[in-house]
């Protein structure tokens, strides 16, 4: 199969889909890789790397897009890359549709099929996602903390308080995994931090293993007991494909204090405030009601590295798995696979996103059959 990789165009976005030592593997089993120059450099792997294990390094994305069948990326399509899109492509990315109905639309419509890292469901966790949560997770207690510097625009309140003065409040909702890394650095900070969570086994789980952390079952009566006393919000909730929940009204935002820090994990896939809206890393906040919000739609891209090595750990097998067999024969092997498939054939073929939008949902097995 040709695969290409092409350079990321969202702002502030330095992730590659692939490392050179990922390419070396697809070379060996006879499949040809493409590469737009300038793809991997973002996170510290140039072209030479990837021209030594074997790839092709190509202009521009136009080049890749007409050379490749499977396009391999780590964010939703930009305007211009679907513009390049056509029916035979198979395009492997995050896509989080549920928040976009143009973006969703357009993608029907170029016929290509469509897969999401972060709808692939094994065994009730989101392998492809877990990476991206955990990094998002702990970045948003570091940034959440800096931010709430008087000089930052917070209310000038140190997380982890001194000697005779009481440690700053965080309240995290939502506890998976980008809200268990979130507690985890907010308390290895010295923060008094409280999850509120739904799941009772897993704040049973989650008693046992997070020390120094409290559990609070999430409703908006325990949410609006906390925010008057808050300096941290962490929005970390997550229904896989769908928008996110709004969890905090404007109105609740009004209990928060002035220049406390509202961080929203969830802006990907529409964030679960009503006063979210994305921001970028060189731009990334924003006040509403007195609040600061830091609503940075590709977190781990400021560490592009780390995120790189750690996303391609988790898709790696599966774009080989595709490589390999093509879509239907890799559904065949993994019918997780199935559950990844967003659009196909100018269809709708994940329910979550087509119910968020109202559209009509085919199932992907009919379209495979």
């Amino acid at each position: 199969m040709n695969i290409g990789i092409p350079k990321e165009i969202k702002a502030q976005e330095n992730r590659v889909s692939m490392i050179p030592g990922s390419v070396a593997e697809l070379v060996k089993r006879g499949h040809h890789v493409f590469v737009q120059r300038g793809a991997g450099e973002g996170a510290s792997y140039p072209d030479e790397l990837y021209t030594a294990v074997g790839a092709e390094i190509v202009a521009d994305a136009a080049a890749v897009f007409a050379a490749a069948e499977l396009i391999v990326k780590v964010k939703e399509p930009q305007a211009s890359e679907v513009a390049l899109l056509k029916p035979h492509h198979i395009l492997f990315t995050y896509l989080h549709l549920a928040a976009d109905l143009a973006l969703t639309e357009s993608l029907a419509a170029t016929g290509c099929t469509g897969i999401a890292y972060e709808t692939i469901e094994v065994h009730r966790r989101l392998p492809l996602l877990e990476p991206m949560s955990e990094i998002a997770g702990r970045m948003s207690a570091i940034v959440g903390s800096y931010h709430l510097a008087k000089h930052r625009g917070g209310r000038g309140c140190l997380l982890g308080g001194v000697p005779g003065v009481a440690p700053g409040r965080v309240v995290v909702l939502g506890g998976g995994t980008a809200g268990v890394n979130a507690a985890r650095v907010a308390t290895g900070i010295g923060a008094d931090v409280t999850i509120l969570e739904v799941d009772f086994e897993r704040m049973r789980f989650l008693d046992i293993t997070l020390s120094g952390t409290s559990m609070v079952y999430s409703n908006e009566a325990n949410l609006s007991e906390l925010l008057p006393r808050v300096d941290l919000v962490i929005g970390a909730v997550l229904v896989p494909g769908a928008k996110a929940p709004k969890l905090i009204t404007r109105e609740m935002l009004r209990m928060m204090p002035k220049g406390s820090v509202f961080v929203d994990i969830a802006v990907d896939q529409g964030g679960c405030a009503e006063t979210t809206r994305a921001t970028t890393h060189d731009n990334p906040t924003y006040e509403e009601e007195g609040v600061l919000h830091y609503c940075v739609a590709n977190m781990p891209g400021a560490y592009s590295r780390t995120a790189t090595q750690a996303l391609n750990n988790v898709t790696h097998p599966w774009t080989l798995l595709i490589a390999d067999k093509g879509v239907a024969g890799a559904c065949k092997v993994r019918k997780e696979l199935l559950g990844g498939i967003n659009t196909m054939a100018g269809k709708h073929t994940c329910l979550p996103v087509a119910e968020a939008h109202g559209l009509v949902y085919t199932d992907p097995a009919e379209l495979l059959a």
